[in-house]
């Protein structure tokens, strides 16, 4: 089974429509569709912004379907002034951008489990391939593969993001999906985020987020069916 975590219900809407022999379930408040796509057993919700929906979410997604991969799809805001709107970036591993432990002598970045601790998540190579794959097939984009930084704030400021680039070696940044990598990590569940460029270097405010996130998210909908596909 295929597992889909999307922040933006257009995307959940999407993969929905795709859908048969269609089954919901609703936990936490989040609804997860569960049906078959070309024969082949998926399962989506959407589950709102930030770190910690996403975490429950995943953990939800996990504990009820154990799904043998999931994918956080969604839209982004490049780090680059390479990576224009439209483009789509792949993680190759992913990382929380604001969790800070500095003042303890951790580096930035760095999660402290129980029992370990780690900055970087890394992607599951053989799904991020496929998805890669999958979105060589929309002319006239391109599509970057790296790091993908997350973190509990929306970062218009250029400078903010030159911070993060600088300072991660990341591509782009969004709210979820080092949370949903960090999770998937600590269940030995393999994952990939998909994210559609929304705003890019020079169209970074809020309005230019607002304007372009549905021709985003109509393009990782398309990847989704893709891979789905192919998989």
């Amino acid at each position: 089974m295929i597992g889909f975590i999307c922040a933006l219900a257009i995307e959940v809407e999407g993969i929905v429509k795709m859908m048969d022999s269609k089954e919901e379930i609703t936990v936490a408040k989040i609804t997860y569709t569960k049906g078959e796509v070309g024969g082949k057993e998926v399962v989506c919700c959407e589950c709102g912004i930030g770190k910690v929906n996403a975490a429950m979410s995943t953990q939800i997604m996990i504990d009820l379907y154990q799904p043998d991969v999931i994918i956080n799809s969604g839209i982004a805001g490049s780090l680059s002034g390479d990576i224009r709107i439209g483009d789509i970036v792949i993680s190759d591993d992913c990382v929380q951008h604001d969790m800070d432990g500095t003042e303890m002598g951790d580096p930035l970045g760095q999660v402290q489990f129980n029992d370990e601790k780690r900055t970087y998540f890394p992607a599951d190579k053989e799904t991020a391939d496929k998805l890669y794959d999958a979105c060589r097939t929309i002319d006239g984009i391109s599509v970057f593969r790296g790091r993908i930084a997350s973190g509990d704030v929306f970062i218009s400021s250029r400078d903010r993001r030159q911070k993060v680039a600088d300072h991660f070696g990341a591509l782009a940044c969004e709210m979820e999906g080092a949370a949903v990598g960090a999770v998937c990590y600590r269940n030995s569940v393999p994952f990939a985020i998909l994210r559609s460029i929304s705003d890019d270097w020079n169209n970074n405010e809020l309005m230019d987020f607002l304007k372009f996130r549905e021709i985003a998210a109509e393009r990782s909908i398309y990847v989704i069916g893709e891979f789905i596909r192919h998989a």
